[in-house]
């Protein structure tokens, strides 16, 4: 028996690649704006976009047409060399963001390790911490990424386990905890506190109003730096610019990525003050690709989208259509509905652990919609921020169809 277009991609992927990630068996081929088309043809509204990477939505043409024409002209020159196209580049980002300076990299997860690094720098020529005995307190359930560094620092046994010895100099706290964070910060030795803003990979934890602007205020007092993971909520994912924004925080240092390149490319950033980033000399960090004139345009051309088309308004006006029609559907699945702007999440009662969020998601799949179950029972919903008001209520009702069915 021949095999169908997704089962032949299906199986290459099955006998040829590693076995680390377990995706929804469904194979896409072309995207554009909210919408994704499988090998077969099929049309699906993209609730995930690639993490919140895809927040311009699939293939945006102003994007798109960036990328295309600085492709043809100068694509990477290394750092061994200036390019025409850097400095125009850091100088549009700070001033966009509101700091001194930029460090370029590509990935979110270099680009928390970027954060860690001139911490921990600062910590040394800045603060007087004595070498190798700098603390970098982090949340329980944090996700900064899958290096070394990164799973030593979190508590999720599937990023950490069989993965040891691990980097030391991390102290562990609960999110949404004023006095745990007040607690660890006696110690003299510690140089910062790193948090998501909103925990997304965790299932999309809100923090309660005031956490972040306190926790700011605790890490000022005590000489620390306070550093914002914003990969995942950041550029207007929130239904602001940066979920920080909504408790008026400005961190010491800031880590961008994901949708700062609209799905095309890896580009990140970390942006900080003269203070911090300066800290950092020649040969002690870098990228080979950081900073290329590729990601530089793409990256300029992604946050005028993003500026342009007012994302964070409509992520904001479209995530309470979405939370309210949630809400009102009458089943006894939802537990809880939770989220910011478009970064929302179904916390499913699954009380027999039977993998019920992952049918669900089987089903959503099968009536157009794309999402993704994380940490079990729980359901995130992050569509492009492009997506329309009748999009947006179309895929309410499609939701709230599927769930009728269990």
């Amino acid at each position: 028996m021949s095999l169908t277009k997704s089962q032949h991609a299906i199986a290459l992927e099955d006998k040829y690649g590693a076995h680390n990630y377990h995706p929804l068996p469904v194979v896409l081929a072309k995207g554009k704006g909210v919408k994704v088309w499988d090998v077969e043809g099929k049309e699906y509204y993209d609730f995930l976009s690639g993490y919140s990477a895809l927040n311009q939505g699939h293939c945006h043409p102003a994007i798109v047409k960036a990328m295309q024409e600085q492709a043809e002209i100068l694509t990477l020159t290394s750092r061994a060399f200036y390019n025409n196209i850097l400095g125009e580049y850091e100088q549009y980002i700070t001033e966009y963001f509101g700091f001194d300076r930029v460090l370029p990299m590509n990935t979110g997860v270099e680009g928390d390790e970027t954060a860690l690094k001139l911490c921990r720098k600062w910590a040394y020529t800045v603060k007087g911490i004595p070498d190798n005995e700098a603390k970098i307190i982090v949340a329980i359930d944090n996700f900064m990424g899958r290096t070394i560094a990164a799973v030593s620092a979190s508590t999720d046994p599937s990023s950490y386990k069989g993965f040891g010895p691990y980097v030391p100099g991390f102290i562990k706290i609960p999110f949404n905890d004023l006095t745990a964070l007040e607690e660890a910060l006696q110690d003299k030795n510690v140089a910062g506190f790193m948090v998501e803003p909103i925990q997304g990979e965790a299932g999309v934890n809100v923090p309660d109003e005031g956490y972040l602007s306190a926790a700011a205020a605790l890490c000022k007092k005590n000489n620390v730096l306070f550093i914002a993971d914003e990969v995942q909520t950041g550029i207007a994912r929130t239904g602001k610019l940066l979920a920080c924004d909504h408790d008026q925080v400005k961190p010491d240092i800031l880590v961008l990525g994901k949708a700062l390149s609209g799905g095309t490319m890896p580009v990140s950033a970390v942006l900080a003050s003269d203070e911090i980033m300066l800290t950092i000399h020649p040969g002690e960090h870098g990228s080979t690709f950081g900073g290329n004139p590729l990601a530089c345009k793409v990256a300029m051309a992604a946050l005028e989208v993003v500026k342009n088309e007012k994302l964070a308004e409509n992520a904001s006006a479209m995530g309470e259509i979405f939370r309210t029609g949630i809400r009102k559907i009458d089943s006894p699945l939802v537990e809880l509905v939770r989220g910011k702007g478009l970064l929302n999440a179904i916390v499913i009662k699954d009380e027999e652990k039977n993998n019920l969020a992952w049918d669900i998601c089987i089903k959503l799949a099968e009536n157009g919609i794309l999402a993704k179950p994380t940490h079990g029972n729980i359901i995130r919903f992050a569509p492009p921020l492009v997506i329309t008001k009748a999009e947006m209520e179309y895929c309410v009702g499609q939701i709230a169809q599927t769930l009728s069915t269990f």
